[in-house]
């Protein structure tokens, strides 16, 4: 919200524009009331050496057909020589010139500079390159009459003013008006706020334009009809404010409107009388309605859209966005019809961004605007209209409908005083409270302990009682409330969850795997292409159309990573992940789990085994490998699910080729992938300890042939328990399909690490660990390997 300061003078004398300190003063003010000011930008700062100057005469050059030669007079007698492209003066013509050694605000000094062998002594300026309008079709010129040799901004009026840009947070909307910020600054520097203008008087017959409210999502439409219209340019100073706050400058009656809206915060629409059929309806859009709004774009409207339509039914405007283009002002326009009207503030929000159509009059209508501010408005705009229009007539009998949406205008609340010193940690009495809050319209009654506030009209965001403490700490300030660090009733600590997903990152750390952080929004085939059955949750206004949905599996997300990698030909890089994924549950929302994800580029199946049972050694949990069905986007034969009890707890195994072949990754990929929301909340099981044994070991190495059907997980396990007094660690280190092994079976070769906690391993320890093996592994019609 950008606000000027002279304009702000007009409630009051807060600052010279001229007065660096005091402007850094107001700055200063509008900060501490929570009004943060984000910017202080000086304008209407005259470009030295630019002088008002007389054209004597224009002559065209034979041989330069694109400029003219002009000379001038500056004031002092002296003929100056000027080339110029622009060709809408003559002699007579009071312009600007900028003369020798000026620097222009785009950085340009003004030299000496010669076309055909003649010098131009100075440049002609049009608005653009003085910085103070939009139009470069030609030289700027000013009044005829007006004294030479004088800065151009003492001929057009144009004085130094200041503009502060404001962070005003959605719970103002009283500050999105100049008279709101005044308010407010008038009320902390103990000034009385003025009332600016002086009113209007031509009232004439009565006219009443009928007004129709079918959805009171409209609370308030008044219609007052308006003669004596002359469609003209405004007054410069209306012109050059609009224009300081970023709003460009149309014709006179749009220029009010827009001035009206920034001044006291009431949007407002000017309709062409002839054009609105005799009357308005205010109504629901039916779905697919179209309206031709005011930048020319047709919009489809849905039925939650507000539509505000002429005595034929036909839309003339998007109800609290912007007019519609039909209705429009024009330069033969003599009579018109100005709605001013209370919109409910969600209702606007919604079509505004269903429509991407956000506009002043909407940013103010989706905070909440002023329900008993029309007739001010309605004043003001004829006030205003009439310095173009001398012969300005309001008609009395305007339209003021009403429906069941307009707001409650008797709000107020009960303020304990004992509540807002503890909250605020403050010491006050309830007297200081009507100091505080009157000023800003909160006016208060005391009586005991207790104040009732009567809450402004111009305050919808203020309902409760902490709202009314929020504005005695404004007011009272907030650097005099002082800071307190409350005492803690406990002293702060790591819950289990937190120890417990600590303790599993660092033993993924201490296995060699590196954390990646894939982004949960994936794109809307992800899924598919990861092998993963399901529905996705769709973002219906994604920032990036290839990131719409939610995931269902890390796995995506860590196998683009492998494949990102191994474009930049890193190989082998084992990353893992603890993040959420969303499956859907049928009814609405999805549900959302802890996950672990864990891919092994260019391991085995087993790696992952391996990694799965550091994991549950060091967070004391178990599951079974059930290999009787591969999930979906593993391999079919070297995968397999996790099982705690009956329930599965996750994935296991390696990636599928055809998956593999999606992501564009060329080498094998065993993953893990494991829910952790029960792992972690968990208990883990007590540990026991295991002294380190100081006697050497041996190493045994046994290959089994097996059928294709049987886990080698049953095999491992039959190992485990046939070597258990001596074994210290077994692993699979190769797996072998062809010449010597059967068709549908593989070898597996497996390490067993032997040791003794009290003696030396003997020959005949080690070959009685070997018949256990080759006894236990029978038993699951495996064969030892010669």
């Amino acid at each position: 919200m950008k606000v000027l300061l002279s304009w702000l003078n007009e409630f009051g004398p807060f600052a010279d524009p001229s007065d660096a300190e005091a402007v850094e003063a107001v700055a200063a003010d509008l900060t501490s009331l929570g009004l943060a000011v984000e910017d202080v930008i000086s304008v209407g700062s005259p470009v030295e050496g630019v002088v008002s100057a007389r054209v004597l005469r224009v002559e065209q050059h034979p041989d330069a057909a694109k400029v003219r030669r002009v000379w001038v007079d500056a004031g002092d007698g002296e003929e100056r020589h000027v080339w110029c492209g622009a060709s809408n003066m003559s002699a007579g013509d009071v312009v600007p010139l900028a003369t020798l050694g000026t620097t222009m605000p785009n950085g340009m000094t003004i030299e000496r500079r010669g076309i055909l062998g003649i010098d131009s002594e100075g440049m002609l300026c049009s608005a653009v390159e003085l910085g103070i309008g939009e139009d470069h079709s030609g030289i700027l010129l000013l009044d005829g009459e007006a004294e030479l040799g004088v800065s151009y901004a003492k001929v057009l009026g144009i004085e130094p003013d200041v503009v502060f840009d404001l962070d005003v947070t959605r719970n103002r909307p009283d500050c999105w008006s100049i008279e709101g910020v005044a308010r407010d600054l008038a009320a902390w520097r103990s000034q009385t706020l003025a009332t600016v203008g002086s009113g209007f008087d031509a009232i004439g017959t009565s006219r009443t334009v009928p007004v129709a409210i079918e959805n009171p999502a409209c609370g308030r439409f008044t219609a007052t009809v308006m003669s004596g219209v002359r469609v003209t340019s405004s007054p410069d100073w209306m012109a050059r404010r609009l224009e300081a706050l970023g709003m460009r400058s149309i014709n006179n009656v749009v220029d009010v409107s827009n001035y009206v809206m920034l001044e006291l915060g009431q949007p407002n629409h000017a309709y062409d009388l002839a054009a609105i059929g005799g009357g308005f309806t205010v109504r629901s859009a039916r779905n697919g309605e179209v309206l031709r709004t005011l930048d020319d774009v047709d919009r489809s409207c849905v039925v939650d859209d507000l539509l505000i339509c002429d005595g034929n039914d036909v839309p003339v405007g998007l109800g609290g966005v912007m007019g519609g283009a039909d209705s429009e002002i024009s330069e033969s326009t003599t009579e018109v019809v100005l709605e001013i009207a209370w919109f409910a503030p969600r209702g606007i929000m919604k079509t505004a961004t269903r429509h991407g159509l956000r506009s002043e009059a909407s940013a103010r209508y989706e905070r909440g605007v002023d329900p008993t501010l029309a007739d001010r408005a309605i004043e003001r705009f004829a006030e205003l209209l009439s310095l173009t229009c001398p012969e300005l007539v309001v008609h009395a009998g305007g339209a003021d409908e009403r429906s069941s949406g307009m707001p409650d205008l008797a709000r107020s609340v009960d303020v304990r005083i004992s509540e807002v010193n503890r909250i605020l940690g403050t010491e006050l009495n309830l007297g200081d409270l009507p100091g505080l809050l009157d000023p800003i319209g909160f006016v208060t009654e005391t009586a005991g302990e207790i104040a009732k506030v009567l809450l402004p009209s111009w305050r919808p965001d203020a309902t409760s009682e902490v709202d009314v403490i929020e504005e005695v700490a404004r007011h009272y300030g907030y650097e005099r409330i002082g800071r307190s660090v409350p005492k803690p009733i406990g002293h702060g600590h790591l819950s289990q969850i937190q120890i417990r997903r600590r303790r599993l990152r660092d033993v993924l750390i201490g296995l060699g795997i590196s954390e990646a952080m894939p982004n949960p929004i994936v794109g809307p085939d992800t899924m598919e292409r990861g092998g993963i059955a399901g529905d996705t949750l769709r973002i219906l206004n994604p920032l990036v159309a290839d990131e719409s949905s939610l995931r269902l599996s890390l796995r995506p997300g860590l196998l683009t990573a492998i494949a990102h990698n191994e474009h930049h030909r890193r190989s082998g890089v084992s990353l893992f992940e603890i993040g959420r994924v969303y499956p859907p549950t049928g009814e609405g929302l999805p549900s959302e789990h802890e996950v672990l994800g864990v891919a092994l580029a260019g391991r085995y199946a087993h790696s992952a085994v391996a990694v799965w049972r550091e994991i549950a050694q060091a967070l004391g949990v178990g599951a079974m490998i059930d290999q009787s069905n591969a999930p979906g986007g593993l391999h079919a034969t070297r995968s397999g699910v996790l099982r705690a009890g009956r329930d599965v707890i996750g994935i296991i195994g390696e990636i599928s080729p055809e998956v593999l072949e999606n992501f564009g990754v060329s080498e094998r990929v065993a993953v893990l992938e494991v829910r952790i929301d029960g792992i972690l909340s968990g208990k883990a099981g007590s540990g026991s300890y295991r002294p380190i044994s100081r006697m050497p070991s041996s190493d045994l190495d046994l290959a089994f042939v097996m059928s294709d059907e049987i886990a080698a997980d049953r095999l491992e396990r039959a190992l485990r328990q046939a070597a258990a007094g001596l074994l210290v660690d077994v692993a699979l280190f190769d797996t072998y399909r062809g010449a010597g092994v059967p068709e549908g079976h593989r070898s597996l070769a497996w390490r067993l690490r032997l040791q003794a906690h009290d003696r030396n391993l003997t020959d005949t320890d080690v070959a009685e660990v070997k018949a256990a093996c080759e006894a236990a592994a029978s038993k699951l019609g495996a064969q030892l390997r010669s």
